[in-house]
Formats: C-alpha cells, structure tokens, sequence
C-alpha cells in the first residue's frame, strides 16, 4: 500500500523577538529563519506513515522566496524525499485566503502527476498564529479537512482514522482520503535530523514553480489575491512585575491578599 503524501513547511523566523520599525513593520533584516516549530510535527508525522507503509513517498511544499530551500532541505533531512519551492513576487506577500489558493494550486499539480492521498499541515505558524491555512486548502481543493489531530490511527490508501482534539475530550474521524490533515505537538516527538539526512538534503536538487506555472492570474496570489491586508503591527504591552504581599504573619497576608483581590474586582 503506497500512499503519496505531501507536507506544508514554511520558513520562519527562528525567535520571536522581533522588532519593529516606526510604521508598526516588523524588522526583518539580519533575522534567522527555520523550520516553523509546529511544522516539525507534521514532517515527522508524514515520514513516520511512509516508513509504515512501503513504496510510499513524502514531498515537501513550500512557499516564499528563493532562499526558503533551506527548509525543504530541513524537511529532507527529516525524511522527506523531494521538496518543491512555489515562489515568485507573484506569490508571496499574500494572507491566508491567497496563501491556501497558491498552494491548492501546486497540489494539483502534484496530484496530475501521481494522486495525492494526504496533505499534512503543523496548526498554525509562530509567526502569523492565524491556523487557518489547511483548512482553506481543504476548501479548495474541494477535500475533507480535519483540524487539531493528535493521532493517525490507521490509513490506507482509501481512508483514514483519525483522533481530533475538542475542548471537551477527542472526537474518532474516519475520512475519506485525499484529504488535509492539521496536526497538532501531542501527535508525536520530531526526530533530530540523522547524518544520512543531511547529507541527502545537502545534495538536494528542489523544483521550483511560479503562479503562471501553476494556472495563476496576478490577481489570484499576492497581496492583490488577499482579502485582507495588515495595517501595522504592535508589540504586546509590557506585563507589570506584579504586587508582593510579604512581611506579616500567614493571616495577615492572607486578608492582604483578599483585600487587594476584592478592590481590583477580581473576587
């Protein structure tokens, strides 16, 4: 049983401690990039499936400029066996809605080629947190899409059984496949790299795609393919170094404390 499993990296940056400029733009020059956190888990996840099932294969996608080969060559390293950059200025720049409408795109592409049974994806990235991209995807693609998995139970070529983290416990979904699956940290432990791997993605050869590549009009991708657009960003507001009841016995702090909670309306 052979699965075709594709998997959504992105290239973020590595701390997140960035700054700002005066017009609310982060300050991008001079900072490190790497493998989006989440991502890891998904990577492992889908070369965890393909070293279960033989014959299987696991392509790395991803979208941005030239430079984010570097985590197709992370992905590789991992496991993966190809990557493929989508990247152009057509392409980048864009929020969700154009982000999930680009790469639904090269899937496509890829399932012209050999069927594609799974599209994985880590919840949300640490730069923008929106989590929404493999939903959208799904949506495109006209697939099932299935948010929030800790666990792949089973899959075959024609199905998956999957367990869904709620706020209330974990829902058992059998789905149909192809479909696009968000994981989430609980489904595994990444692996660290193996020097074979690094090898592997050193030598890497990756396939690069723009929009007209894949069928996209200028107004399809991009800032002018996206719904919404940031204005500015703000960095959160400094948290206090608190109050320190301290000095009297237990009880008296105690009261303090009750006191101090019942002026601030918190009790």
């Amino acid at each position: 049983m052979a699965l075709n499993i594709v998997v959504c990296v992105k290239n973020t940056p590595s701390s997140l401690s960035v700054e700002l400029d005066p017009s609310g733009q982060p300050k991008t020059a001079g900072v490190l990039y790497a493998i989006n956190p989440f991502d890891e888990y998904a990577v492992e996840e889908a070369v965890r499936i393909k070293e279960k099932n033989a014959g299987s294969t696991v392509t790395a996608l991803a979208l941005g400029p030239d430079a984010d080969q570097t985590v197709l060559r992370e992905a590789v390293s991992r496991g993966c066996d190809a990557g493929v950059l989508v990247t152009g200025t057509e392409v980048t720049g864009g929020d969700t809605l154009a982000t999930s409408r680009v790469l639904a795109a090269a899937i496509r592409k890829l399932a012209a080629a050999q069927p594609v049974h799974l599209v994985l994806f880590g919840k949300s990235t640490n730069d923008s947190g929106a989590g929404s991209v493999g939903g959208q995807v799904a949506a495109w693609l006209d697939w099932p899409g299935v948010l929030s998995v800790k666990k792949i139970e089973s899959i075959d070529e024609q199905a998956a059984l999957l367990w869904r983290m709620m706020e209330d416990g974990i829902d058992k979904v059998k789905v149909g496949l192809p479909a696009a699956v968000c994981t989430v940290k609980e489904i595994n432990e990444p692996r660290i790299p193996s020097l074979k791997g690094k090898m592997a993605a050193k030598k890497a050869v990756f396939t690069k795609w723009t929009a007209s590549d894949l069928g996209l009009k200028p107004e399809d991708a991009g800032a002018p393919g996206s719904g919404a657009r940031v204005a500015r960003y703000t960095a959160p507001a400094k948290r206090g170094t608190g109050l320190r009841i301290a000095g009297g016995s237990a009880a008296q702090n105690a009261a303090q404390l009750v006191d101090t909670l019942i002026e601030r309306k918190l009790i």
